[in-house]
């Protein structure tokens, strides 16, 4: 079965009181999961999931993601175990490696960020179950006696770990050590390439279930232009920031994606919009009429996705993109 989840950007254009009202939306639209971001430079995911908890009553909540650069794993476990007892267990956490061009910018060297972040998750765990964690010999966050003293530890099921996953190595650790994954794509070609990778690794650790979460970039509207257009940069970001590898097996033109790279480098965003076309669209976004982007959900749910996130941009109309999506898609 399928579940929906929706990311939302506490940016400049979306404040505090706007997400919880999107995510309240989203609810009463019957989609599952809320996903908020984590950046430096915006508002914090932190107060801004606690108080989305607040204001809904069945929307599973988290990070989209932290990484264990900028935070602890303990932070994160105190951080997971609160808002899980504010939101009455609904509680979920993102976790990735890291934003490697952005980790620079803060004065972090992000240094072996795999080996970290698998760390990072076996701690966060011990620290949820109540463990007090002593030493065993560990690279990174080898505590000695750290244990959850003053939160509602969330029982034995824990906090499911969601990993935000791109590579085939991290992709591997989400097998091996999380619950789901959160892999930046929107095309079924890149899941067939992601989900054995996660598969075998699950299988090698005996996990039998595992939520893979498609964590798509989307724009609907009834207006196919307006949905396309609104998808265009997105899709530049993507197809900017993708190895050749991944750029040839959507067969785009690395010319025209070098040209895009290069128009993002003097945020000339006309001229982005001018060279992202249909193959830059159709590879990394999920944009259309309602019509489109409901048989791009089934075509990723047949490719073995579990959770389809609706990302950014959503279209040119958040609101309306909400609604639309709750009355034909989810």
């Amino acid at each position: 079965m399928t579940t929906y989840g929706i990311e939302f950007v506490p940016n400049a254009n979306v404040n505090v009181k706007q997400a919880v009202n999107l995510c309240r939306l989203a609810e009463s639209k019957d989609i599952d999961f809320a996903w908020i971001t984590n950046h430096y430079n915006n508002r914090h995911c932190y107060p801004v999931l606690a108080a989305i908890a607040q204001a809904t009553t069945t929307l599973k909540i988290g990070p989209g993601i932290m990484n264990a650069f900028t935070d602890t794993p303990a932070a994160m476990a105190s951080f997971a175990c609160t808002l899980n007892e504010i939101s009455n267990g609904r509680a979920v956490l993102g976790i990735g490696p890291g934003d490697l061009s952005t980790l620079p910018k803060l004065a972090i060297q992000p240094e072996k960020p795999v080996a970290r972040l698998e760390e990072a998750i076996l701690q966060i765990r011990r620290l949820c179950a109540g463990e007090e964690v002593k030493r065993s010999g560990l690279k990174y966050f080898d505590y000695d006696g750290a244990k959850m003293t003053g939160v509602t530890l969330p029982g034995k099921k824990g906090i499911p770990v969601y990993v935000g996953a791109q590579g085939p190595k991290v992709l591997e650790l989400a097998g091996k050590a999380g619950d789901g994954a959160l892999i930046n794509a929107s095309n079924p070609k890149d899941f067939g390439i992601a989900i054995p990778i996660i598969r075998k690794a699950c299988d090698a650790v005996g996990r039998k279930s595992f939520d893979v979460g498609a964590y798509t970039a989307m724009s609907i509207d009834r207006d196919i232009k307006k949905a396309r257009n609104a998808a265009k940069i997105p899709a530049g970001f993507i197809a900017a920031g993708s190895p050749p590898e991944l750029l040839a097996r959507h067969g785009l033109d690395l010319k025209n994606v070098a040209g895009i790279r290069e128009a993002l480098a003097r945020f000339d965003f006309r001229t982005v919009t001018e060279l992202v076309g249909d193959k830059e669209i159709d590879a990394f976004t999920l944009a259309g009429t309602p019509e489109i982007v409901k048989q791009k959900c089934e075509d990723l749910a047949k490719a073995g996705v579990t959770q389809i996130i609706f990302g950014s941009p959503l279209g040119s109309d958040m609101v309306n993109s909400i609604r639309l999506l709750g009355k034909y898609i989810v």
